[in-house]
């Protein structure tokens, strides 16, 4: 769907610097929401609907509450925003399905899965790990992103348009030096077909040869090049995330690990966890995982089992104490 009203919406994300991912999901959002109130323009509609929709998502989608929160976020938007019509306070069905711990591999189960990816789909993976990022972010990282003095990396326009600086593990920086040389040339080579990588717009204008200057060349550039979503100029984009997904999917069949839903974010998930069952302090993890709110740091806690806090189950000081077994229940509580 595509239409005057639809590139009004792409105009007021784009004047507040939103990155293109944002963009594509408040469309998508947008465009379901016409969807539900029968393709009226929204102007002519108002709060009653967006309730209606919002508690439609919660009742028959069966949405999570963060999914709801992110559809609410989309109407103020668009009410607020770009129809100049705030909508005030809303009273809606809040969803009921709460956020699901995270899968957390064994530091064993991570060097299986990595084994079996491929050169370049391993050096991504570690870095998902080794550093806690977002696949959108590993895939993002472009040369001059890499401190090789402080073993750190800088991670810009995050999630939530936020920057930060997380570890590297000095151990693969010589790949990611090959990595980036291999960058480099591909670039210089792309260069003298006037072919650049891709650049927000805003960056493009200010530096209009920066889409060719090595420091600006992707890690992980795409294997082909494509037309710029804003200036439709030919250029070379970050590789795919569905490339890394595909590769993990196919590597934790091979590696034989059935009993867990494993994804990039698995990764990221197992990172935090590790770090806190080596003693790191939460502070610290919230910092380099880019949180705003330690509670969401938190969650990693409830899947530590007995390394969080000395906790251990009441089972084991009753069969610790009975040398291992229980032979009869009914003696065991008798005894008790």
């Amino acid at each position: 769907m595509s239409s005057p009203f639809l590139d009004s919406v792409r105009s007021e994300i784009r004047l507040r610097g939103y990155s293109y991912q944002t963009e594509k999901t408040y469309i998508t959002w947008i465009k379901k929401y016409i969807y539900f109130i029968n393709k009226r323009h929204p102007k002519d509609c108002g709060p009653e609907e967006v309730k209606a929709f919002l508690s439609w998502l919660a009742k028959n989608r069966g949405v999570a509450i963060n999914t709801q929160k992110l559809a609410l976020n989309v109407m103020v938007f668009l009410y607020g925003t770009v129809l100049k019509q705030p909508l005030g306070e809303l009273d809606f069905s809040l969803a009921r399905k709460q956020r699901h711990l995270p899968t957390v591999l064994t530091p064993v189960e991570v060097a299986r899965i990595i084994e079996h990816l491929p050169a370049r789909e391993q050096l991504i993976a570690q870095l998902l790990y080794g550093s806690g990022l977002r696949i959108s972010e590993a895939l993002r990282l472009r040369v001059q992103h890499v401190d090789y003095t402080r073993d750190a990396l800088q991670i810009f326009n995050g999630k939530g348009q936020k920057d930060r600086v997380t570890i590297l593990c000095p151990e693969i920086k010589p790949l990611l030096e090959k990595y980036a040389e291999e960058a480099i040339a591909l670039q210089a080579k792309d260069a003298k077909s006037g072919i650049g990588v891709s650049m927000p717009d805003a960056l493009h204008r200010k530096y209009p040869k920066a889409d060719t200057s090595p420091p600006w060349a992707y890690l992980f550039p795409s294997t082909t090049v494509c037309e710029h979503p804003v200036h439709g100029h030919l250029c070379r984009h970050h590789l795919h995330e569905s490339v890394m997904r595909k590769a993990i999917k196919k590597a934790v069949f091979e590696a034989g690990i059935y009993n867990k839903r494993v994804n990039c974010h698995t990764f990221r998930h197992s990172f935090a966890t590790h770090m806190l069952e080596r003693g790191a302090d939460i502070r610290t993890v919230q910092e380099l995982l880019g949180h705003n709110d330690v509670k969401t740091t938190q969650i990693y806690t409830h899947v530590l089992g007995k390394h969080f806090a000395g906790t251990a189950s009441p089972l084991s000081l009753l069969l610790s104490t009975r040398g291992g077994e229980i032979k009869e229940t009914s003696a065991v509580y008798r005894a008790a």
